[in-house]
């Protein structure tokens, strides 16, 4: 019996030098502003955000009847995680351009429509995965009203 209080003794010693519980540790750790996997704001200027957004524009785009294409005209909000690769989730709004589907245009090129009765404006969420080293762009949630 003596000899299993001392071993239990020792191993409280040893527990207690080797667990650091003090109240600066416990604070650091939960109070932290990093949290890995958590979305972060990211500038809506991004070069990523704005790629991320012209993805979503582009599954629009083959999604939609219309015969004239739409372009991303501005992000107001922009999230970025970390998951395996990169999940953008962003608010965007596009606009109906002067560009016809069946000419295949470069959006770059395309100028927003003025024309009163075909101009058309929708504010989009759209969240875009991206996974640069497979060279792969997923657009899994896209809805615009």
């Amino acid at each position: 019996m003596w000899l299993a209080w001392v071993l239990l003794a020792f191993y409280s010693l040893v527990l207690s030098t080797t667990v650091d519980l003090s109240p600066d540790f416990c604070s650091q750790t939960f109070n932290s502003d990093v949290k890995p996997g958590f979305p972060k704001t990211i500038k809506t200027n991004n070069p990523g955000v704005l790629k991320a957004a012209r993805y979503s524009v582009e599954r629009f785009n083959n999604c939609t009847n219309d015969i004239f294409l739409f372009k991303e005209s501005h992000v107001s909000r922009a999230l970025v995680q970390i998951v395996k690769g990169l999940k953008y989730m962003l608010d965007v709004e596009i606009g109906r351009t002067t560009c016809k589907k069946t000419k295949h245009h470069s959006l770059d090129n395309c100028d927003f429509q003025t024309n009163h009765t075909l101009k058309q404006t929708l504010t989009c969420y759209s969240e875009v995965w991206v996974i640069p080293w497979l060279q792969k762009v997923k657009v899994p949630v896209l809805h615009c009203l």
